[in-house]
């Protein structure tokens, strides 16, 4: 593994966990806790890390967002998972609306292959990937462009997505909690997504495992509001309750 790898992975887990511990990770990348160390290092003079004994904790609010090029190249695995269940959900000819998470990026490219979709999204990096679908139907929410993301934001793109009815809309976010809600890390973002469900026939939330009760910055909808939560693990037999109460299909 590479050090920029290592390190994504590291800024990851502080921001899922909010705390990394070295020799953890020496473990499991395989490399001697100095190499850690390095690591830390190296993302606590970026300002991303406040160095600890034995390790580190997230030197970030909760409002913070990791920038796009790092958030896409981590737990790909578990997002590669979510999205293989939620490409059994689109169907050819299907319209849909997707967010600017890394988590839809996967999903868009595992359903590359069916036929007259009707895809509108804020996400710059989606749009791109489908440059070449000569088939599809594209749609860019238009809108301002979020400093160190590839997502369009603001009020002209929440009007550009409520003037649609889609079949099914993916969002990603930053927390879900029994108490708070589904939350996002800024409110922005949290606009734009709001919007989308609110278009849409059915509401697909795409979270990892991480994502369970944790509480962003702020709240995107109540966990009800939502009709499937996609996520890479099955969480405790406590959410699968509280899902089952609210009517959320779990996958």
């Amino acid at each position: 593994m590479l050090a920029i790898e290592r390190r994504n992975a590291i800024l990851a887990a502080l921001s899922a966990e909010g705390k990394v511990v070295v020799s953890d990770f020496s473990q499991k990348f395989k490399v001697t806790e100095e190499t850690i160390r390095r690591d830390i290092d190296k993302l606590a003079r970026e300002g991303y890390a406040i160095k600890t004994y034995g390790g580190a904790v997230s030197n970030c609010s909760p409002s913070y967002d990791l920038p796009y090029n790092i958030r896409k190249k981590v737990n790909v695995e578990e997002k590669r998972a979510i999205a293989q269940k939620i490409a059994g959900m689109i169907h050819d000819g299907d319209r849909i609306m997707v967010d600017a998470s890394s988590t839809t990026l996967f999903v868009i490219r595992e359903i590359k292959s069916k036929k007259n979709l009707t895809v509108i999204t804020n996400s710059v990096e989606v749009l791109l990937e489908l440059a070449d679908k000569r088939d599809w139907n594209i749609l860019s929410t238009g809108g301002t462009l979020k400093e160190g993301s590839l997502s369009l934001i603001g009020a002209s793109a929440e009007k550009m997505v409520r003037g649609y009815h889609v079949d099914l809309a993916v969002c990603s976010a930053k927390g879900i909690d029994t108490g708070m809600g589904v939350t996002d890390s800024n409110e922005k973002d949290s606009e734009i997504k709001q919007a989308i469900f609110a278009s849409a026939e059915k509401k697909i939330l795409a979270v990892d495992s991480t994502k369970f009760d944790k509480i962003s910055f702020v709240k995107i909808c109540e966990v009800a509001d939502v009709d499937i939560i996609v996520t890479d693990t099955m969480p405790s037999a406590i959410w699968q309750e509280h899902l089952a109460e609210k009517g959320v299909t779990l996958f």
